[in-house]
């Protein structure tokens, strides 16, 4: 099992810059992907960016790319999702996942990829 845990969210102002972070626990060294998605009132759960540590590669939702930046440290124990010109339509709760299978590059941007989902964080952009 592995356990995820997120922090690092809270209310900025439009432009403005948040680094959200995953640390995992239990059986990390299975851990093949990470993923940030995210969820916003009344809307569907929607990829935001993925690590892949066997191929040390990113992928990245097309309206982020450019602003997000998302890495992995630590032997697969913390991942991060840096999140620069934040807009308010980046307003959502936004969650960690991590699953040990091998995933495709396309699969990763699929929620039911990942077996590992922590609790969530709110990420709030003021206008």
């Amino acid at each position: 099992q592995v356990q995820l845990v997120e922090s690092g969210g809270g209310l900025v102002q439009a432009g403005g810059s948040l680094r959200l972070s995953c640390a995992a626990s239990g059986r990390t060294f299975r851990t093949d992907t990470m993923g940030w998605f995210r969820q916003a009132p009344g809307k569907e759960r929607e990829f935001v960016a993925a690590f892949n540590w066997r191929s040390v590669s990113t992928f990245y939702a097309d309206f982020v790319k450019g602003r997000f930046t998302i890495s992995g440290f630590n032997a697969k124990n913390t991942a991060y999702l840096q999140m620069n010109s934040l807009k308010p339509e980046d307003t959502a709760l936004y969650y960690c996942a991590a699953t040990d299978r091998v995933l495709s590059n396309s699969a990763m941007r699929y929620s039911n990829s990942y077996n590992y989902w922590g609790q969530g964080t709110q990420v709030t952009v003021s206008s």
